[in-house]
């Protein structure tokens, strides 16, 4: 789970609890490297499209930890810390029963509003949220469309 806190040094620090035992993390961790995409506010930020990353792990929390302690800017704007944050009111009542089958990532590992994050181009919610393990050259994409109105 991402962990907050803010400090004068850094507008965002991110911190990762572990979960792994001491006999996983004496072993030898594998490096991982995919393409990142960025879109709408995301890619303003990068100033890029897209850049290749590596990182120390196989799974999307293990990119995302490296990845936002390289850009916590990035993090801030990506993932909501509580259930709030990652929702907004929506113009339409839902039904009670919604239809087939719904996922959700748990508090402190959802995106905001708007933004997700897509592995190979499926929400990581409908994989295995940040758990989803990652291979070299797998595509990852920030998305954060602008959204215009009136």
């Amino acid at each position: 789970m991402f962990a907050y806190s803010f400090s004068d040094d850094h507008p965002l620090s991110l911190g990762v609890m572990s979960t792994t035992t001491d006999s996983e993390s004496t072993a030898e961790r594998t490096q991982t490297t995919v393409h990142l995409r960025a879109t709408g506010h995301v890619r303003d930020a990068m100033e890029t499209p897209h850049r290749e990353f590596t990182f120390e792990g196989d799974t999307l929390r293990d990119l995302l930890e490296a990845f936002f302690e390289e850009r916590p800017d990035l993090a801030e704007m990506l993932i909501a810390e509580t259930e709030a944050d990652a929702t907004t009111a929506g113009w339409a009542k839902p039904p009670e029963n919604l239809p087939g089958t719904w996922h959700k990532n748990p508090e402190g590992e959802q995106t905001k509003p708007y933004a997700r994050v897509l592995v190979n181009g499926k929400f990581n919610e409908v994989l295995d949220g940040f758990d989803t393990k990652l291979e070299d050259g797998d595509r990852v994409s920030f998305v954060y469309p602008f959204i215009f109105c009136c």
